[in-house]
């Protein structure tokens, strides 16, 4: 059994060493497909053991990663960017590729920049299970925010990846791209439920939150109840409905969807974070019913605790993000009723 990393990649000398120096252990063979750097990108990858091959972009990330794949042609691929690393769990990945044919999902610790955190917490880290772990034979399809296209059925794996990419410095060169190759393959696809959630979320990472909105609803309102992004979909629509000040329309969707997500704290910390919005926009009611709701809808976030598990969940909504709020608003309370 042959397991092989492969990784499209162009212009990633800033991290490629980082991420094959943390792939290797568990992988017999690297193929690194360069799409047109113009950096040392290649020499890395060649100095840290990597076969490195080279395509012209074509415009499409399946494309490239399916020749990546055919060129591995390995039994099984663990598929990889530059910009991430395997932080815990690469002792799974040989076992459980020894099982039968089959799709893994990893957990994908997203770090991003994020200015409303405590000031000693200036990142954050959502989680996401993505597709990465594939026999020979799988393919992708998309041109952006690609995904495996197989009947076969998906597994997670305690495999844990790094990936910094989503911050600010590394996302301002890609969020035109991204958009871009959206578009087109909306114009291909113009009933995908899934592009206008990718849309809403490139959208939102450009802080454009009313045009956030209007993707989010439209995915919300034709999405299938099981879609594995749905959890995200509705606390990233529940968040941006609140930056744009819709308060009323988040708190009915909101309403709406509780019985969804009974133990999510990613949906009670934002619930709370609208009520705390509520208490700004409407002060007469702020200290009989919106600050009240704000702190029961944060110790609820702590009541549930940390849940990694959840797509797109945020790391500390379970827990330190929750507290800071909790603490920040009972001082609040407190001095409004001395």
């Amino acid at each position: 059994m042959t397991i092989a990393a492969t990784l499209i990649v162009r212009n990633e000398a800033r991290c490629i060493a980082r991420c094959l120096e943390s792939v290797r252990p568990w992988v017999d063979r690297i193929v690194v497909l360069d799409t047109g750097s113009a950096d040392s990108t290649p020499e890395i990858a060649r100095l840290a053991g990597a076969e490195v091959h080279h395509l012209d972009w074509p415009d499409d990330f399946s494309i490239a990663r399916n020749h990546a794949l055919a060129l591995a042609d390995a039994d099984w691929h663990l598929v990889l960017d530059a910009d991430e690393i395997v932080e815990r769990g690469g002792e799974f990945l040989r076992p459980w590729c020894a099982g039968p044919p089959r799709l893994g999902q990893v957990c994908i610790h997203n770090q991003f920049d994020a200015a409303s955190n405590p000031v000693d917490r200036p990142v954050s880290t959502s989680r996401s299970w993505i597709t990465r772990v594939i026999p020979r034979g799988a393919r992708f399809v998309g041109r952006v925010h690609e995904q495996v296209e197989s009947a076969l059925p998906r597994e997670r794996i305690a495999l844990h990846l790094g990936h910094d990419g989503y911050r600010d410095a590394q996302m301002a060169a890609k969020q035109e791209r991204n958009r871009t190759l959206l578009l087109r393959e909306l114009a291909d696809r113009p009933d995908d439920v899934y592009l206008f959630y990718q849309l809403g979320t490139e959208a939102e990472g450009r802080d454009e939150f009313a045009a956030a909105c209007d993707w989010y609803g439209k995915a919300h309102v034709t999405m299938r109840a099981d879609e594995p992004w749905r959890h995200d979909l509705v606390v990233r629509y529940l968040h941006c409905l609140g930056r744009v000040g819709q308060l009323n329309e988040a708190l009915a969707l909101a309403e709406r969807c509780q019985q969804e997500f009974p133990d999510s704290p990613d949906f009670f910390f934002v619930v709370g974070n609208l009520a705390l919005d509520c208490a700004l926009a409407d002060p007469a009611e702020a200290l009989g019913h919106w600050l009240p709701l704000a702190v029961s809808c944060w110790e609820q976030c702590l009541a549930i605790g940390e849940r990694p598990d959840l797509e797109g969940s945020v790391e500390g909504r379970g827990s330190h993000l929750a507290r800071h709020n909790l603490e920040a608003v009972s001082q609040q309370l407190a001095g409004l009723r001395q």
